[in-house]
């Protein structure tokens, strides 16, 4: 009789997604259909073919249900031979027989009946195709049959595979438009299955959608979540986050817990980390450049990253590596960012030519750099995404507004993370500058307070106090006081500004002009009228001179001055000049 090989049993605290569900069961409905569900490890997908194997067996009892783990091949050959077993094949003990080939045979046999099978955790694509490598002296070396091959395309059967590469799957289910992603939970079915787990949600409603929140609605998170709280008689749902949101040591602590489950095979783990750090290394196996990719996207903020951005740092690098081919380099960064969304790990967020971006989830990138760090990894990918940083974040200028809005919050975190080496010292500072420029343009002075005050500091042990680069974050340090009111350290700032131009660039550079009008405008906002007439009058003759009658700062430089006439009530050589 027909019989199931599905090792686990309906889990009664499965939470329905019936969209889901429903797809898998129209697609596998055809004769020899193929199906796939993909998404990131913990998300879900083998928990929904364990509930549809059930449902099959429940709703059609003649129909054999197959259920065959297939991480490496040795687990694949063991179900099968496992299936041999079960169906008394024939010569299925002889040594000599080709065991994969006998099942193969008995699926391909429609008098045999309906049968369905699962295939899990399908996440190398070389485990079931194959490749034959060349030896240097021109020989092909030989390689054991592709698994593909004993997957049979029959009529009577249908087949559900379940893994993180979407590329794996595709080829496994003939096409990606057989393939469906599957997605974090939404907020009603992560409280359900946190409710299922947690009988006192309905006292921590609040607290429950935080700690959903916390951890992305990823299923074996909170299934993890749930399992730490419920051994700890007096931890709460709110103790939990707090614990999680304390520090990254402690983060990482409770998201490498591996809590037992009855429902996952036992070669997976039920850790967070661990699940997904096995797809990192599949990555960086199969693809390191990929994984480099990874590495860098996992500094950045979750959400916005410019794929512009992105591609800076690979032409950079591939510079540096001696490469002149950038349509190549370009082909290979393509290639790498499809790995990545291949995987789950990424996700496009805007589509247009000019400007896609891209975001991963919390605890993805929590746990990429939590995996770079245990090969000492971490600190190179903080360091190229600073200098990364240095490179793309323009000045405060209002052309610029776009693109500093854009990296802006990718640049917030590195605020208060200052470097101990000199190059990055000087690459922190740059980033400091024209970020606290954009947002003293913006009106945020007291964030533009601090932050230029750190570049400055900064500029000023790795550089000499006069260097160009250290007079500029002097500057913008300046303007911010300026504008906050603090007109006496203004001053001061200014006028070492000023100082340091003239000496370092000459009394007619324009970089020296904009200091004369700096101060002079702080002078004006303090009554020193006379002083600043005249440093306004010498910034005037040094635009006309320098840049011409008609260039903007000459003209700006004009309206300083009859603004300043017109303040000392000297109206009619104001009126002159407007």
């Amino acid at each position: 009789e027909p019989f199931s090989t599905v090792p686990f049993a309906p889990d009664p605290d499965f939470v329905d997604r019936p969209e889901i569900l429903a797809w898998v069961r129209d697609k596998c409905a055809g004769p020899g259909a193929r199906a796939a569900l993909v998404g990131l490890g913990g998300v879900g997908k083998s928990q929904l073919a364990i509930q549809y194997a059930h449902r099959v067996r429940d709703a059609t009892p003649p129909t054999y249900v197959f259920w065959v783990h297939a991480s490496t091949r040795a687990r694949f050959e063991e179900a099968y031979r496992g299936l041999a077993d079960r169906l008394e094949l024939p010569r299925r003990l002889d040594p000599k027989a080709d065991v994969l080939r006998l099942v193969s045979n008995w699926l391909c046999d429609e008098i045999n009946g309906q049968w369905t099978m699962v295939v899990d955790n399908v996440d190398d694509v070389e485990t079931f195709f194959l490749s034959r490598r060349r030896e240097q002296d021109g020989t092909v070396e030989s390689s054991p049959a592709s698994l593909a091959a004993y997957l049979p395309q029959s009529r009577n059967g249908s087949i559900l595979i379940t893994s993180r590469s979407r590329d794996a799957a595709a080829r496994l289910a003939g096409g990606y438009h057989n393939i469906r992603e599957v997605l974090a939970m939404d907020k009603s079915q992560g409280l359900q299955l946190l409710r299922n787990k947690l009988p006192a949600v309905s006292h921590e409603e609040g607290a429950a959608v935080d700690l959903l929140r916390t951890l992305d609605c990823m299923p074996l998170a909170i299934t993890q979540a749930a399992a730490y709280i419920n051994r700890r008689a007096r931890m709460t749902i709110a103790g939990y986050v707090d614990e999680f949101r304390a520090n990254d040591k402690r983060r990482e602590s409770l998201l490498n817990q591996d809590v037992g489950d009855l429902r996952r095979d036992e070669s997976a783990s039920n850790s967070v980390v661990t699940t997904w750090q096995m797809s990192f290394e599949r990555i960086r196996q199969e693809r390191p450049s990929a994984a480099e990719l990874l590495s860098l996207m996992s500094f950045f903020n979750l959400q916005g990253i410019p794929e512009k951005t992105l591609r800076r740092h690979n032409r950079t690098a591939a510079r540096v590596g001696a490469s002149d081919n950038e349509g190549e380099a370009s082909h290979t960064f393509d290639e790498d960012l499809d790995t990545l969304h291949a995987y789950s790990l990424v996700t496009m967020t805007t589509t247009t030519a000019d400007n896609k971006m891209w975001e991963m989830h919390a605890l993805v990138q929590f746990c990429t750099r939590v995996w770079l760090s245990s090969f000492s990894e971490s600190e190179r990918w903080k360091g190229e995404f600073l200098e990364l940083m240095a490179q793309e974040f323009p000045s405060g200028e209002y052309e610029n507004w776009a693109k500093c809005q854009q990296l802006l919050p990718h640049a917030e975190p590195l605020y208060d993370t200052e470097p101990a080496s000199e190059q990055l010292l000087k690459a922190w500072a740059q980033v400091l500058t024209n970020a606290a420029w954009y947002l003293w343009m913006k009106g945020s002075y007291q964030t533009a307070q601090a932050v230029a005050t750190k570049a400055v500091t900064a500029r000023e042990r790795v550089l000499r106090l006069n260097n160009n680069q250290t007079l500029t974050s002097v500057t913008v340090l300046a303007l911010v006081l300026r504008d906050q009111g603090k007109y006496e350290e203004a001053e001061k700032l200014n006028r070492r500004a000023l100082e340091g131009c003239e000496k370092e660039l000459g009394v007619h550079h324009p970089d020296t002009l904009t200091s004369l009008s700096n101060l002079a405008s702080v002078l004006q906002y303090q009554g020193k009228n006379e002083e600043a007439e005249k440093l306004t009058r010498r910034a005037l003759e040094g635009y006309e001179k320098e840049l011409g009658v008609h260039h903007l700062n000459t003209l700006t430089s004009v309206y300083c001055l009859a603004h300043l006439l017109h303040t000392m009530k000297r109206y009619a050589e104001a009126a002159q000049l407007y």
